[in-house]
């Protein structure tokens, strides 16, 4: 997960830095805008009043935490702020609104495919700058679905963890709630531990796998397409 000189000297690697920035701002703020969306939806106006209902980005990032995802692919945002009283059916609001992020990003990873099949298909990479459109395009997609799968783990203080975990009876929730801080430390560690030492992340392997089927089953109407214009 660590680049070393060589590395950020590479400029491979700086294009991809470059490509990488606008999506991670964008895709960041466009899931905690969802969050403090669907809070205001189900009656709870903390976040919009504090002008978290917003695609700027700068309403959303956390420093170091946004400098990780652009880095390593794996950082945090700041939290939109929940009052869960305020919801009519507060479990039912919060599982709602913790959904609602990693939901957003899976629009936006569908949207990304959408893009980038007939892109590669119609046009391809032929020159730098068609190639750069088509990596653009590419990345756009893939890591909002990184996003969305690993935002899904119910692991706090993930959405899974709000989400999933919402299921629980008040007493256990709050029983693990209660070591947030800690799980987050080890759950961080874990992840180290298996891209490091096991060199492979499972997460980027579910990815991978599910982006594979996603683009394949969006190439097949767009190649008949192209078959036709053939003919």
């Amino acid at each position: 997960m660590l680049f070393n000189l060589d590395q950020l000297m590479n400029k491979d690697f700086i294009i991809l830095l470059l490509l990488r920035i606008p999506i991670v701002l964008f895709s960041l703020s466009f899931h905690e805008a969802a969050h403090a969306f669907v809070a205001h939806k189900m009656g709870d106006d903390t976040a919009k009043n504090l002008g978290r209902l917003t695609l700027n980005p700068l309403k959303h990032i956390d420093p170091i935490g946004t400098l990780c995802l652009i880095l390593f692919g794996i950082g945090w945002a700041k939290p939109v702020p929940v009052m869960t009283r305020n919801f009519e059916h507060p479990k039912r609001g919060m599982i709602l609104t913790a959904a609602a992020g990693p939901l957003s990003n899976v629009i936006l990873s569908v949207i990304g495919v959408i893009l980038y099949v007939p892109y590669v298909l119609f046009i391809g990479s032929s020159t730098p700058l068609t190639s750069a459109i088509g990596l653009f395009l590419y990345i756009f997609h893939y890591l909002n679905l990184v996003y969305a799968v690993f935002n899904l783990i119910p692991v706090p203080p993930l959405d899974g963890s709000r989400l999933f975990l919402g299921f629980l009876p008040d007493s256990a929730y709050f029983g693990i709630m209660r070591y947030e801080q800690f799980i987050k430390i080890g759950f961080l560690v874990l992840i180290m531990v298996f891209h490091n030492v096991l060199n492979f992340s499972p997460i980027s392997i579910v990815c991978e796998f599910i982006s594979g089927i996603m683009i394949n089953v969006t190439s097949v109407p767009f190649a008949l397409i192209s078959s036709l214009f053939a003919a």
